[in-house]
Parts: C-alpha cells; structure tokens; sequence
C-alpha cells in the first residue's frame, strides 16, 4: 500500500520545523526570515538580502548553509574584482604545454556574494550565467557548476557609498529579496550578553539534513498541486499589476507559483491555497514593481494584494 502523499509531506515540514529552530537558536529572533530563506532555497531560487552593515546577513547565510549540509563558498566584492575573479581562469602549465582551469569561489553549492552592488557592471553580469544556467563559461569552455545550486548576494542601501545599482535584469533572477531587520530586544540582549563570535557558533551547529534531503525536498515542493482557483488569482494578481503599474513578467509569475509551492511544502500540504501566495508575495515581487512616481516595491505589493480579491 503506498503511503499517502500529505502524510510524506508532513513528516518533511517536521524535519524542517527542526531545522528552523536549530538555526534559531544560532541567528536569534529570525525564525520568520530564515523560514522565508528555506522556502527560496527550496524552490530552486537565488536570494537577495539588503540592509545595512552589521545586521548579520553574512552570518544569516552561512547558518543556512550549515544547516543544510551544503558546501559554502563565499564572494567578496569590490569595485576592482573581475570576472575571472568569480568563475575562475585557465591557467597554463609550462611542464605539459596544456591549459588547466583553476576554479572560482562561484563553484560551491550555496554561495554568498556579498555586497553584489560594490562591484562594476560588468562584473555583476559575470553572475548571470551561473543563476539562470547553473554553469559558467570561461575561454569558450563550459563549466557545470555543483548542484543544488543557490546564489544568495547582499547589497547595501542604493544611497550607500561606492555602489552601482543592479540592473533589473539582473534583479529578475533572484526569485525573493528581503531584509533582515533588526533583532528583537530580547534577542539583542542575549546576544550582549553571550557575546560569542559568529564563527563559533556556526562551527557549532550540527546539521541532521544532507544534500540529499535538500533536493528531494525541491522535487516535492515542484509536484505540490494547484487548483484551478489558484491559478486564477495568480492571474489577477498579475493582470492587476500591470494595469495600475509596472508590472511584472510571465517569469515573475512563475516565481510567485513557485515560492508559494515551497511555501506550502514547509508548512505539511501538497497543494497551495492563496495565504501561500500571499505570505511569498512581498519577498517575491517587492523587487519588480514599481511605478513613474514610486519605486517602494513592498508598498506596491501590499497594495496589490489589497487591491485583488480571493476568488
């Protein structure tokens, strides 16, 4: 007798329950971001985290990998990194004649890159392969990269010093933006008071999910069904937005559907209902809409969802 698919479902979000609290116990007061940076993971998307300095974004992502059992690699950038800088070079070895590639920190299975907007245009675009592709291509030869693979960039403010804003190209191909925000008061006083450095208690943290678990739990969240009433408000929702603002790509609406499955992946079920749609909604589409006058996209998306009634 087979086992029925929502009881397979729900033993997973107990696992993931786990996780999250595991994880919380390391990044204090963030259960909600982390949950919302698992549920982007888990539908095979990259993340964009921006805040200001200090607010532990790059401690946030390397818990997170951590926590996964992934392969962390990490990419610091500047205004004078290059692109061979992130995907690795051809190096030539006088013993043999023959030309080696040397990879890039780009070949890991979760990869931070932080503050994405202090570096050059170009630089940035170096990116874009290895997001929507999954390889990268240096000296006309191609690379796969480690699968799972997830991209996960900080940025700093646009007003901040020495930034080049991300194009929207680029801004597309990360399935969610957030923020971390400032800790709770309580979770900032345990913090002063244990004072332990980030590092430390990473290293602390034992993870009891594999790699192996990570991508089945993505083929899982892929399979959860939606309704024909779901679809429908997924297609409100964008028809909307583009009559009353800059609104958003058939690939923007495929993301939303995507976030929303692993959404309802995390929490035991195996189809969508509309609070999945809108609980991913702001970190979706905050960073695709906007309009002449304003580029407050969470505003614009909280408006949206006000705007378009559940069917």
């Amino acid at each position: 007798m087979s086992v029925p698919a929502y009881i397979h479902v729900n033993h997973q979000s107990e696992l993931i329950n786990q996780l999250i609290f595991d994880a919380s116990t390391v990044v204090l007061g963030k259960e909600s971001e982390l949950r919302l940076a698992l549920c982007c993971v888990i539908a095979q998307g990259h993340l964009l985290i921006e805040d200001l300095p200090g607010m532990g974004k790059t401690t946030f992502v390397k818990i997170l990998a951590a926590s996964l059992g992934l392969k962390f690699g990490r990419i610091q950038f500047t205004n004078d990194i290059l692109p061979g800088d992130i995907t690795g070079s051809s190096i030539y070895r006088q013993e043999t004649h023959t030309f080696d590639f040397q990879h890039g920190p780009i070949f890991a299975q979760l990869v931070l890159g932080d503050e994405l907007n202090r570096a050059s245009p170009r630089t940035q675009s170096a990116c874009l392969e290895a997001m929507e592709e999954k390889q990268v291509t240096v000296d006309g030869q191609t690379h796969l990269l480690p699968q799972p693979f997830i991209f996960i960039a900080t940025q700093n403010p646009e007003h901040s010093v020495g930034t080049f804003p991300l194009p929207d190209s680029q801004l597309d191909r990360f399935l969610m933006h957030m923020k971390i925000g400032l800790p709770s008061r309580n979770a900032e006083k345990q913090l002063l008071l244990t004072e332990t450095d980030p590092s430390v208690r990473t290293a602390n943290l034992r993870s009891s999910v594999t790699v192996a678990d990570l991508i089945s739990w993505q083929k899982d969240a892929h399979s959860v069904r939606l309704s024909n009433p779901v679809l429908e408000y997924l297609l409100d929702l964008a028809t909307v937005a583009r009559k009353t603002m800059c609104g958003y790509s058939p690939r923007a609406n495929l993301a939303l559907s995507r976030a929303a499955k692993a959404w309802a992946f995390i929490h035991g079920r195996d189809f969508v209902i509309p609070e999945d749609i809108k609980a991913v909604a702001v970190a979706v589409l905050s960073h695709r809409l906007s309009t002449p006058d304003s580029k407050n996209g969470v505003d614009l998306t909280q408006n949206l969802l006000q705007l378009v009634p559940v069917r």
